[in-house]
């Protein structure tokens, strides 16, 4: 499995299932993607590679913990964040991955800055806070 960026310059080989994938609501999330929420599936660091040229941006999370997001420089696609808390894991973002079939989320965090007509589907867990 791969995620790429739009321009395909930043890529990500992954295994084939994450350990867990998340639907976070925090305005951060919100302004990191322009949507209403973002979506990240976790793998463990030594299980993925990495390929191209990538920007940071870090950031304090509201809970105070260190989240460095990575972009491609070339289209401004967010591929792939770190956050310091757990740094053993990498975030894809889901929207990078691109495949209509991945599973949904198996937790929603943030829930309390969530837009209202915002449905999680399945069995997801619920949290007003996350982080």
């Amino acid at each position: 499995m791969e995620a790429a960026c739009q321009c395909n310059q930043l890529t990500v080989e992954l295994p084939s299932r994450p350990l867990i994938t998340i639907a976070c609501h925090c305005v951060d999330c919100q302004k990191r993607t322009g949507a209403p929420f973002g979506v990240l599936a976790y793998y463990r660091v030594d299980q993925v590679s990495i390929a191209g040229e990538a920007k940071t941006y870090e950031r304090v999370s509201s809970a105070g913990n260190k989240v460095e997001t990575s972009f491609c420089p070339v289209c401004g696609s967010t591929v792939y964040l770190k956050l310091a808390k757990q740094p053993g894991l990498l975030g894809v973002a889901l929207g990078a991955i691109a495949d209509p079939a991945f599973p949904a989320p198996s937790w929603s965090v943030w829930e309390q800055s969530k837009h209202h007509w915002i449905e999680m589907p399945g069995e997801v867990q619920h949290f007003p806070q996350g982080d």
